[in-house]
């Protein structure tokens, strides 16, 4: 029975080459119909065509993480610069993808390959895993017959983007770190500890000092309504969340005020800058002109000032002036950027 056009299923299969040979492998397909067809134009004959069957837990497994696709990405240059056929290098990688998620999307876009459609076309359908610089860079190399190349700069381009990741998230770890204790500190004594100092100055039958009495006061407040700050506090930082993503004048506040404070700010400027200046580096050797290059580096920044600084240099450059006059006048970069 055929599938609908979206749906693509794993299929067991069994055949025979031309010298008699029994092989057996799984391929993704529509229907049992178009995998057979597949084999045969592979020289090989098939015997048994079966619907692989879904394991009870871990079926669907885990989501496709921005390294699932560099380490995709460094796959399918480094096949295509072997001389590898593109659509068979789709197949070698699905075979090799332990993460059901990514094969199947590996295997629909082998799919749409194959049927006339470009590189750039299968991948854009996946949006979310392939943001629009990607898909740019690869229809550029279409363009150009240099798909090979400029792969492997994307991969470059994304492997260093997730390095400059795990650097960013070792610099904030520790701050991060020390400000968690330090709450969970604070949190124990005003819970259990102050309270028995409490019962020890209500023996002196002396006044406290004010200062004491606050601590008195602060640590009966957060025992009777300690649940009510920290339901208060996720719903403030949601509501932040939220408010950040739909308001482009928040998110613009936001972004300007995190980059002001100590320690993290100059962590958050210089992971901007260095996006800036690797995805305008991979834009530039994939034959990118420099306007269209600076419109879709401006959202890799990962910061609203940023994006939109990038936006004014991109303006400032289609009207005549110097990159490097168009990046002084916003503030934000470096001379010796």
């Amino acid at each position: 029975m055929a599938t609908t056009k979206e749906e693509l299923l794993t299929f067991q299969w069994a055949g025979k080459d031309k010298r008699g040979k029994t092989l057996k492998g799984e391929r993704s397909g529509r229907s049992e119909i178009l995998v057979k067809a597949e084999l045969r134009q592979q020289g090989i004959t098939p015997t048994s065509v079966k619907k692989k069957p879904r394991p009870l837990f871990g079926g669907a497994g885990r989501r496709i993480t921005p390294a699932d696709i560099a380490t995709f990405s460094r796959q399918l240059a480094t096949m295509l610069t072997s001389g590898i056929p593109l659509v068979q290098s789709f197949g070698i990688i699905s075979a090799a993808a332990e993460n059901p998620r990514l094969k199947s999307m590996i295997d629909k876009i082998r799919i749409d390959v194959e049927s006339g459609a470009t590189l750039a076309e299968a991948i854009a359908k996946y949006p979310v895993y392939f943001d629009q610089l990607y898909v740019s860079l690869v229809e550029a190399g279409e363009s150009a017959g240099v798909l090979d190349q400029v792969l492997d700069s994307i991969a470059r381009y994304k492997e260093r983007i997730e390095s400059i990741k795990g650097k960013i998230k070792k610099a904030l770890f520790y701050p991060m770190a020390v400000i968690a204790v330090a709450v969970i500190v604070t949190a124990v004594l005003l819970i259990f500890v102050i309270p028995q100092f409490e019962d020890i100055f209500q023996g002196f039958g002396a006044d406290l000092p004010a200062f004491t009495r606050m601590v008195i006061d602060l640590s009966e407040f957060v025992r009777s309504q300690g649940w009510l700050m920290l339901i208060a506090f996720i719903g403030a930082v949601a509501g932040l969340i939220a408010l950040k993503k739909r308001n482009k004048k928040f998110a613009h506040f936001l972004d300007r005020i995190s980059l002001k404070i100590p320690v993290i700010g100059p962590v958050l400027e210089k992971s901007a800058l260095a996006r800036f200046s690797s995805t305008l580096a991979t834009t530039f050797a994939a034959g990118v002109p420099l306007v269209d290059a600076l419109k879709t580096v401006a959202g890799a920044t990962g910061n609203i000032v940023y994006e939109e600084a990038v936006h004014q240099i991109r303006d400032d450059v289609a009207v005549g002036h110097q990159l490097q006059l168009a990046m002084q006048q916003t503030g934000l970069f470096p001379p010796m950027l």
